[in-house]
């Protein structure tokens, strides 16, 4: 059973940037493509950026695109999220996940002030 434990979330002001941290243990993260999802208040999770097993493929959501993005290091069972020009629409929980799993972290929260 795969966990996944993410870090790295806060409270910044619009233009500012963070960088996640998705933590596995208890399997091998290079066995599976990898993403991020998030969640804000009164609404469904969504999709936010996905990245292939050996990192060679990634894909954003349309809302992300050119502000954020996903790495990963697999010696270090380790995907990341390095978030750039934040915006208050930013704001949500934001979880990691073994894409096409049921493998989900606690999630970690990010707070963009205007």
């Amino acid at each position: 059973q795969v966990q996944l434990v993410e870090s790295g979330g806060g409270l910044v002001q619009a233009g500012g940037s963070l960088r996640l941290s998705c933590a596995a243990s208890g399997g091998t993260l290079s066995t599976y493509s990898m993403g991020w999802f998030r969640q804000a208040p009164g609404k469904d999770r969504e999709f936010v950026a996905s990245i292939s097993r050996t990192g060679n493929n990634k894909d954003y959501a349309d809302s992300v695109k050119g502000r954020f993005t996903i790495s990963r290091d697999n010696a270090k069972n380790t995907v990341y999220l390095r978030m750039i020009s934040l915006k208050p629409e930013d704001t949500a929980t934001y979880y990691c996940t073994a894409m096409g799993y049921s493998y989900w972290g606690q999630g970690t929260q990010v707070t963009v002030s205007s």
